[in-house]
């Protein structure tokens, strides 16, 4: 599927998939300046994608790695295959276990989305990048560890990268997942990991009745090649724009257990590597997140007591704002659970429920002759849930409070041949679990324009921002915390509407990625990429 009809976003193709394609990854390799001075513009080959995110931590135990997957993608045919853990380096309690996937491409392609799945479980969503004429090489890791259950047993694999391949579109995505187990040991412990790892398969589901901790994480997102690909930029039916959607762009993903709102979230804006109309924004350099599309997470353990008493009962995700009958969203779901080994019914109770009036509103102020148009979009819920649980260790109160806002402005011109948006989504959370209190304020921005002027020559510029504060406290003392800021700017223009070899490229890109706290080995990482027409012209570390 192509991406949407529509004068500027609808002159190169994006991600084509069907909702089931899906998506995740972590960092790509690290790579160094060129030595020559990069091009006058853009030629037939360019520097590998790469990320500037850390690596994955890995301890000094012995390892063992194991291949999940090898295939080459053609066409929406999943491969599949089987998965048997390893012997070497124990049973199950292992210090890490690291997913990597190994990518190559070249020709001409899309970008496309892909998933890999054991037992059901989803343990990979990822994108992928559009390649050269020459061809390109790309990697991404993942920390999995959290999957232990599933992964000491052996277990059914399916991944799949959904790609067409035709006289055009020439490029056959060919990609290798393996699994690194690290050993545990007396300075490398297993972490705590949830006991069971269930796949929301179905709306119905039973729980262990000795469930004393309980989190969902689904894999959201938008995408598929229509206007759900684009959700931030749709307009009220109203507004003269190609993307409609009744209520506007206000989006919320949401829980409910027996019907009942158990969580809200605000999705994140992912870029994909053919957005905002111009792949030679992302050749070198993806966006936030779009080689790793992380799952929202939501603490349901006020529920816990509910779910309990050994029935079935409904889980169910929900997009807030997607118009009715529209496709376009993904939401594959896990659920982890953490059991009371010492107890073979935890019992508890759900004793407080509130929200306020969920809501999104935009107002459309037509343009005036020769003007732009705007829509002005402003958002947000707010959700309190708190319940017990009476634990082998005692009474164990767990409250949940979480608050999303967006704020976005959206102008346009007739024909769209100017095209802008500037866009926050905030998303807060506090989780208090006995003594403990967790909270973390996520910010995500957007401000970009594309233009198309004289001679077809089409130009984007954008800037993109996924922040995160997280801070522990116990007993009122902070015990730790973290902070993570990763951002990119982009400028590209480009020909459009002409051959490949007639578009005259240029685009300067930076990105970069800080983290600190106990997130990070040393507290610290702080890394700077830079490209120019594609060469790699800065790699910095500063810590």
């Amino acid at each position: 599927m192509r991406r949407r009809r529509h004068r500027i976003t609808g002159l190169l193709g994006a991600i084509a998939l069907t909702a089931a394609a899906l998506a995740a990854a972590g960092p790509a390799y690290a790579g160094t300046p060129a030595a020559d001075p990069p091009p006058a513009e853009f030629g037939t080959d360019w520097h590998d994608p790469l990320t500037a995110a850390p690596p994955v931590a890995r301890p000094a135990t012995r390892s063992c790695q194991v291949t999940l997957a090898e295939a080459q993608f053609r066409d929406f045919t999943p491969y599949r295959g089987s998965y048997t853990p390893p012997a070497d380096c124990g049973a199950a309690g292992w210090a890490k276990v690291v997913l990597r996937l190994d990518g190559k491409v070249k020709g001409r392609q899309y970008d496309r989305l892909g998933h890999l799945a054991l037992g059901g479980v989803e343990i990979l969503r990822t994108s992928t990048p559009q390649p050269s004429p020459d061809g390109i090489t790309w990697s991404v890791e993942k920390d999995v560890t959290r999957y232990r259950d599933t992964l000491a047993r052996p277990q059914p694999v399916e991944m799949l990268i959904g790609n067409v391949v035709d006289d055009t579109y020439t490029g056959v995505i060919d990609v290798k997942a393996t699994l690194t187990f690290y050993a545990a040991d007396g300075r490398n412990p297993a972490p705590d990991t949830p006991d069971r790892v269930l796949p929301l398969t179905s709306p119905s589901v039973t729980t262990p009745r000795n469930t004393e901790r309980l989190l969902a994480e689904v894999y959201a997102t938008g995408s598929g090649g229509g206007c759900e690909e684009y959700w931030y930029m749709t307009t009220p039916d109203a507004a003269p724009y190609s993307c409609k959607a009744a209520d506007g762009p206000y989006r919320e993903v949401r829980v409910a257990v027996d019907g009942q709102l158990a969580g809200i979230a605000a999705p994140f804006p992912t870029v994909w590597t053919g957005g905002w109309s111009n792949p030679f924004l992302w050749y070198v350099t993806p966006g936030p997140r779009a080689f790793d599309v992380q799952p929202v997470r939501y603490d349901l353990t006020p529920y816990a007591g509910l779910l309990n008493d050994g029935r079935p009962h409904r889980i169910e995700v929900s997009v807030a704002g997607v118009p009715a009958g529209q496709s376009g969203w993904s939401t594959p779901t896990n659920l982890l659970l953490w059991q009371d080994e010492a107890r073979a019914v935890v019992t508890g109770a759900l004793t407080r429920h509130e929200q306020s009036d969920p809501g999104g509103h935009s107002r459309w102020t037509p343009a005036a002759p020769g003007g732009q148009h705007r829509l002005d979009t402003e958002g947000g819920h707010r959700l309190t849930v708190a319940g017990y649980l009476n634990t082998s260790h005692g009474r164990v109160a767990t409250t949940v409070t979480r608050a999303v806002r967006n704020t976005s402005v959206h102008r346009w011109t007739d024909g769209e041949n100017q095209d802008a948006l500037a866009a926050t989504w905030t998303d807060e959370e506090d989780v208090t679990r006995g003594p403990v209190t967790t909270r973390t304020a996520r910010t995500y921005t957007m401000d970009g324009e594309t233009t198309l002027g004289a001679g077809d020559r089409l130009r984007t510029v954008l800037s993109l921002g996924d922040r995160a504060d997280t801070v522990t406290r116990r007993g009122g003392r902070t015990v730790d915390n973290s902070r993570l800021d990763d951002r990119y700017t982009g400028d590209a223009t480009y020909t459009a509407n002409v051959p490949r070899d007639q578009r005259h490229a240029v685009a300067t890109t930076s990105t970069r990625y800080r983290l600190y706290g106990s997130a990070v080995p040393g507290g610290c990482y702080d890394r700077t990429l830079a490209t120019v027409q594609g060469t790699l012209t800065a790699d910095r570390l500063r810590c």
